[in-house]
């Protein structure tokens, strides 16, 4: 599905990402670790489109998709959830779900099965159809984040941080919607601290040290990893 090869990212003269290499199969949930700073959201955001990239190639099932504009990187089937979830506040979850489809505006058949696919899968939104945004609890919000995502039925699926300030019933819920997500051949790439959590719901996983992968594996294998107790300590000696 994706193939990352040599992705080095710049913030003027500071290179924060180098050389980096991943990859997520079709129906593939794989995780990206590494402590704050590592470059995580920075490759994300490249893969979206939202950073520029100084070199490498993004293949998305062997369409190269940097020098690609966001909008059309939406519409190949590429889905980002941002870090901060970055809803509009005081307009209503339906609203927040039509901008979300804003894409694929005029298929009113479609934005209907989307917002009952994601009402099924988050029940607590339909009951907050009407209701603002911003007046939601933060879990309510992040699954409404979630939601939005998912409204131009994207092939991948990138998730960054997903669980940033939610209580851990809430954090158990959303990768529990995710991994329903995936099994309908979504294939997700997720950033995320809660490292145990992440490998639990993921089959591989890369991490990520002062803007390099550092090790990579089955995600199972590298809960007693102690390349990624290095990378999260920062002595950068993971190899």
């Amino acid at each position: 599905m994706l193939v990352v090869d040599g992705l080095n990212v710049s913030y003027g003269a500071v290179q924060v990402v180098h050389d980096v290499h991943l990859e997520v199969g079709a129906g593939e949930m794989v995780a990206l670790l590494g402590a704050n700073g590592a470059g995580k959201t920075t490759t994300l955001r490249a893969l979206s489109g939202l950073a520029d990239v100084a070199r490498g190639s993004v293949l998305l099932e062997g369409k190269e998709l940097l020098g690609v504009p966001t909008h059309r990187i939406v519409r190949e089937g590429v889905a980002h959830l941002p870090q901060g979830r970055e809803l509009f506040a005081e307009l209503s979850v339906v609203d927040n779900l039509r901008l979300g489809h804003w894409s694929k505006r005029g298929d009113s058949a479609h934005f209907q099965a989307q917002v009952e696919r994601v009402f099924t899968l988050f029940p607590k939104l339909r009951e907050r159809a009407g209701q603002a945004a911003g007046t939601m609890s933060g879990g309510e919000q992040q699954m409404l984040a979630v939601a939005r995502a998912l409204m131009t039925e994207p092939r991948l699926l990138l998730v960054d941080e997903a669980s940033m300030g939610l209580a851990p019933i809430v954090v158990d819920q959303l990768f529990d919607a995710l991994e329903r997500v995936n099994a309908t051949g979504t294939s997700i790439l997720v950033v995320e601290q809660f490292v145990a959590k992440a490998l639990g719901h993921t089959s591989r996983a890369y991490v990520l040290a002062k803007g390099r992968i550092v090790v990579e594996g089955a995600s199972a294998e590298l809960l007693s990893s102690p390349e990624l107790l290095g990378a999260y300590l920062g002595d950068g000696t993971a190899a």
